[in-house]
């Protein structure tokens, strides 16, 4: 007899994390030779990240910050139960899994921020930000800004790590329900409480407000 499936991630949050992977791979392939599609990326991901903001407080069950941000007891007694495999089943992200996504999230959001005040060594190329600067602390948050990213590239290591792991160790196909929205559980899961649809309206205008007002140096006049 098959496991249950129960639906866990609703539309909106699937795309915000698949336009955040190509997003981010974009910024990466074109911050050498093609900066103003690089830019570009910057800008879609800071909207992004807007939104996202938006839909964990008001999105849907699971994508709620209070859904699965637990705080260091919870997470001890988390992994306590990983060691000895007592653990149970989450629909969502687990205690320990939260902290991946807030530090990826965290740490995205400060890449980009760095990067809107960022400029090359000759003074050609920067962020809408970077001419209301000094230049030296301008080329000093550029190298900010590459440092970031080395980070980020750890903790995304980390996260595809993470994601082998429970495949491999626990049985746990944690992909596929970020691509269908639905996942098979062993035993009965609390599934998703959909989020009425103003809610993603109000939240794409924000994203797309501003990604605009980034684009412009918040300079909208």
């Amino acid at each position: 007899m098959s496991e249950p499936t129960t639906r866990v991630w609703d539309g909106p949050t699937r795309l915000f994390h698949w336009a955040l992977v190509i997003l981010i791979l974009v910024a990466w392939l074109t911050a050498e030779e093609q900066m103003t599609v690089h830019r570009g990326a910057g800008y879609a991901i800071l909207g992004l990240l807007a939104f996202r903001v938006w839909w964990g407080l008001a999105g849907g069950s699971t994508a709620r910050f209070t859904h699965f941000v637990r705080g260091p007891g919870a997470i001890r007694r988390y992994i306590a139960a990983s060691r000895e495999g007592t653990v149970g089943e989450h629909a969502g992200h687990n205690p320990l899994g939260a902290l991946s996504v807030l530090a990826l999230l965290g740490l995205v959001g400060l890449q980009v921020i760095l990067g809107l005040f960022a400029i090359d060594e000759d003074g050609f190329e920067g962020g809408p930000l970077s001419d209301g600067i000094d230049f030296e602390l301008a080329r000093q948050i550029a190298e900010w800004h590459e440092l970031t990213f080395r980070l980020l590239q750890g903790l995304v290591v980390l996260h595809l790590a993470a994601i082998v792991y429970h495949a491999v160790r626990r049985r746990e196909d944690l992909v596929r329900p970020m691509i269908t929205g639905v996942r098979r559980f062993r035993g009965p899961v609390e599934g998703l409480v959909r989020a009425p649809l103003w809610r993603l309206a109000v939240g794409v205008l924000i994203g797309v407000a501003v990604g605009y007002a980034a684009s412009r140096g918040f300079r909208l006049r």
